[in-house]
């Protein structure tokens, strides 16, 4: 992308890599703002399983984004992308850098490329897609499988929001993956006219292993599962997407009797470990390339976006 001074920075990495802290730095060497993009960050509430800057820190730097969902409201990409955009405007007209921080794929393709087709799926269609998924995967797949002849387009039909997503979309709009692919391969991206530059930052796998291990020490130590209680009682259960982020998930397992307590950190250290894996797969194969940056170094001189 190219835009006479719409210069957009894109900071990612996977989860324990230090990108808040080097972010921080990064931002007040250069005159810059952060705008989250944190799928959990949004959420106020979630501040010890989420790590969440604390308010010192973003007294240091401005944030944008954060806190701004009740935790039972859903968030989305199509939700977040104009937010973004206009976050990034505003930041921009007071003669301030934008940086974008945070390793959620979903919402790192904000800025990448284009992240809905406008298809609406109205209420019947929705209980159409649910009375279908009460029958089984098997069957919702089935009619997937019945509008689209021509294949399912690589949906992973083995993942029940997946095949419940399609299915409705294919339903409401009453096009075939392949057409609504194809149709949304024409949406513009959100961030055309911007110059999106884009950096990750990195460490040694066995340093990742030790802070995960500090992270989940320092969270338990802060009252995780006294935060995780408070939640349950403003609704977290009713937004799957934040009540099965990992920290949260094993710990309303505890709470729910489900899983042991003095089993709670290791369990939190091995899903951890686990999303990172995935995180750096999907940073390989989904993102353009892009510079690494040892989040240990000293800020490298010059710009270390690409």
């Amino acid at each position: 992308m190219s835009g006479a001074g719409r210069v957009l920075r894109v900071l990612t990495g996977c989860t324990a890599a230090g990108k808040s802290e080097w972010a921080l730095r990064w931002a007040e060497a250069n005159g810059a703002e952060i705008i989250s993009c944190d799928s959990l960050l949004f959420y106020r509430g979630m501040d010890i399983g989420t790590a969440k800057p604390s308010a010192a820190e973003m007294a240091r730097v401005r944030h944008h984004l954060v806190d701004i969902r009740r935790v039972s409201e859903p968030m989305n990409a199509a939700l977040y992308a104009p937010m973004a955009l206009a976050a990034a405007e505003d930041i921009r007209a007071r003669g301030r850098a934008v940086l974008v921080v945070g390793g959620s794929g979903f919402y790192l393709r904000s800025f990448l490329g284009p992240v809905a087709d406008g298809v609406e799926v109205p209420a019947h269609v929705r209980a159409r897609v649910e009375a279908l998924m009460g029958e089984g995967l098997a069957s919702a797949v089935a009619e997937l499988a019945r509008l689209n002849p021509g294949g399912l387009g690589g949906i992973d039909a083995a993942n029940p929001r997946r095949v419940a997503g399609a299915l409705g979309r294919c339903l409401a709009s009453g096009l075939t993956l392949a057409e609504l692919s194809e149709r949304f391969s024409r949406v513009a991206p959100p961030f055309a006219g911007w110059s999106v530059r884009l950096a990750r930052i990195d460490r040694p796998r066995a340093d990742l292993e030790v802070r995960v291990a500090r992270r989940v020490d320092s969270m338990l130590r802060a009252g995780l599962v006294e935060e995780v209680r408070r939640l349950l009682g403003e609704g977290l259960r009713s937004n799957p997407s934040a009540a099965r982020a990992i920290g949260y998930r094993e710990t309303i397992d505890v709470l729910d009797g489900k899983a042991p307590p003095e089993g709670l950190a290791s369990a939190i250290e091995a899903d951890t470990r686990a999303l990172i894996k995935k995180q750096g797969t999907w940073f390989r194969t989904q993102l353009p390339p892009h510079p690494v940056v040892d989040a240990a170094a000293p800020l490298p001189e010059g710009d270390p976006f690409s």
